[in-house]
């Protein structure tokens, strides 16, 4: 069998040592077709990391990471362009001070590569300089990929003056993207949840939000297809280690890893993180639920815990189109955050009326 890949977030390591991937490069390579600056929302541990990291191999041209998979008969050119990545997880964001420090370790490195150093420059204005000379010294236009762009604001969402300060920040700093247009290739931003007052999407009037698109509600998460088809030696071991059938394996792992739906289309994904510490440890355990809830939900939580019947959730709540996708953080309701954040799924879809109804996903999530 395959290693698991577990704890591997980078699709360099896991091709070349050999671990399990689920192959999301067909799906990848429309999204690259189809348009240039996209925002994608899903909730922490559903795989957004290994998907930017998938697609900054692909940019740099790394053909040989991508044999055997299904973007290998799709991409004829192979074309290396200069990436510019950002990681903002593993970092703790309790002032601006330390969000403007790790965007400057990223300012410098590239200003190192690229030769452009300006220490009297602002660091927004920094980062438009490399833009430039990065498409100047390479001739090719340049990608920027963002992964969890706001985890500096949801871990200081309760303190007005860091967030503001943040915002101001961010405002400044990829806010320049719309400057740089004619410099740039390919945008990608992934996140929990959508700051309406950052600049990148308010700016960013050609920005793609694909997080309800059903052309890409696969592209993190397994679908049961592809549990069936690149884990059955895994759920087969499992089976015999809990002495039920394989049949009977697949519907437990569906009642307590399954049911997110990420669009009207409503194809059942399973979250990543627990099905791959389920098969590893061949137990049905609450993987998810006991790393996957953001601090900033918590604290929500705690806030309005006497307001809301969190039991009552099971029989579905109705929400607008509207309403689901308001991402704002500090937003009375706490529907569209629990959704955001994976804790709702979407179960029914009214086209004439626009009307979510939303309800939890799973065994998991209905135990919390």
């Amino acid at each position: 069998m395959q290693k698991l890949p577990i704890g591997i977030q980078t699709f360099k390591g896991l091709r070349e040592d050999g671990y399990l991937y689920v192959d999301k490069t067909e799906v990848i390579y429309n999204l690259v077709q189809e348009a240039k600056v996209y925002f994608l929302s899903r909730p922490r541990r559903f795989g957004k990391s290994l998907l930017c990291s998938t697609l900054k191999a692909y940019f740099e041209g790394n053909k040989e990471l991508f044999k055997g998979l299904a973007i290998e008969k799709l991409e004829t050119e192979w074309t290396a362009y200069p990436v510019l990545y950002f990681d903002f997880n593993g970092e703790k964001y309790n002032s601006a001070e330390y969000l403007e420090k790790m965007l400057d370790r990223h300012i410098s490195q590239w200003e190192e590569i690229y030769g452009c150093v300006n220490p009297n420059e602002t660091i927004s204005g920094r980062f438009y300089n490399i833009v430039i000379r990065a498409h100047e010294q390479m001739g090719k236009r340049v990608v920027v990929i963002v992964d969890e762009y706001d985890k500096p604001l949801l871990e200081t969402f309760d303190n007005d003056t860091v967030i503001e300060q943040s915002r101001t920040l961010f405002k400044g700093f990829f806010g320049n993207l719309k400057k740089l247009d004619e410099h740039l290739k390919f945008v990608f931003f992934t996140g929990v949840t959508k700051f309406s007052k950052v600049s990148i999407f308010s700016d960013l009037n050609q920005l793609f939000d694909i997080s309800l698109d059903m052309r890409y509600e696969t592209i993190c998460g397994i679908s049961k297809d592809e549990l069936l088809r690149d884990f059955t030696e895994h759920i087969t071991a499992m089976a015999e280690h809990n002495k039920i059938s394989y049949d009977e394996c697949v519907a437990l792992l569906k009642k307590y890893y399954d049911g997110y739906h990420f669009s009207e289309n409503m194809t059942d994904m399973f979250n990543p993180f627990s099905i791959l510490n389920a098969l590893a440890s061949k137990t049905f355990k609450f993987f998810w639920f006991a790393t996957g809830t953001p601090t900033f939900l918590v604290k929500r939580l705690n806030a309005i815990e006497n307001e809301i019947d969190f039991k009552e959730l099971s029989k579905g709540v109705s929400v607008t189109i509207g309403e689901i996708t308001d991402y704002r953080p500090d937003n009375p309701n706490i529907i569209p955050l629990l959704y955001q954040s994976g804790y709702l799924t979407i179960r029914d879809f009214d086209a004439l009326s626009q009307i979510y109804v939303l309800t939890y996903p799973n065994k998991v999530c209905a135990s919390w």
